[in-house]
């Protein structure tokens, strides 16, 4: 039983040029909300309930979707000010189940990783933060990330201005007890990438990268918006 935190709660801006009239997330796809695709792929591998941060615009978000989808449960955490990355998950993490390991997802990403798979080696290694990792094919634009030969994340921002590296794709499995002592934080703008990262690596704390081969998008771009007409169809 997974539970998914969705961060949708962002402004959108680089997107407006091609979508300006509903948040990123809902961006359509082939005639659906960018948002259907994502859910859809995890709720196939397993994934049992959602928990959407939103902010701007989140009365679409939040109408189109009402309580469920497919009759998968979803509950919100309202930004009522944009709280950035760290801020949205934070208050989203209030709402988590106890105990058991839960799934991040930026709002506006598609990655084609194994929720199994992640899973098996988040356990394996005991890891308290697993990162999917993809490889970036462009410079510069996503955070770069070193792994030893365990996979444990030895150093985070990287060889940013290298095609092929390693980035961060924005889907995590997180025991969610490497949050505590943030708590206080979670009406806080805060940064997921530039702000708690660095405080956990800087603790030590158990991070760990897996390494996918499959299909990336991040629609925040339209260029890459425009892509995904071609690359989702492939995951219905």
């Amino acid at each position: 039983m997974t539970t998914a935190i969705i961060l949708a709660g962002g402004m959108g801006t680089r997107l407006r040029s091609a979508v300006a009239d509903v948040p990123k997330p809902m961006a359509p796809i082939m005639g659906r909300p960018f948002l259907e695709h994502q859910m859809d792929f995890w709720i196939r591998q397993g994934v049992s309930g959602f928990i959407i941060s939103v902010g701007y615009m989140r009365e679409i978000i939040m109408d189109h979707f009402a309580g469920n989808y497919k009759g998968i449960k979803i509950t919100y955490a309202i930004e009522d000010t944009p709280l950035g990355t760290g801020g949205g998950l934070l208050l989203a993490a209030q709402k988590l189940p106890d105990g058991a390991p839960a799934l991040i997802l930026n709002g506006d990403t598609f990655f084609d990783a194994n929720l199994k798979e992640l899973e098996e080696f988040h356990n394996k290694h005991n890891s308290e933060w697993t990162f999917a990792l993809a490889r970036a094919n462009e410079a510069g634009r996503y955070t770069g990330l070193e792994v030893d030969e365990e996979g444990r994340i030895i150093s985070l921002k990287s060889g940013t201005d290298k095609i092929g590296r390693l980035v961060n794709s924005g889907v995590y499995l997180v025991n969610p007890a490497i949050l505590k002592g943030l708590e206080q934080e979670a009406g806080a703008k805060i940064s997921l990438e530039d702000d708690i990262f660095p405080r956990f690596m800087n603790a030590k704390k158990m991070l760990y990268g897996l390494e996918f081969t499959g299909n990336f998008i991040d629609i925040g771009v339209p260029e890459d918006y425009f892509r995904a007409d071609k690359i989702l169809p492939n995951y219905k």
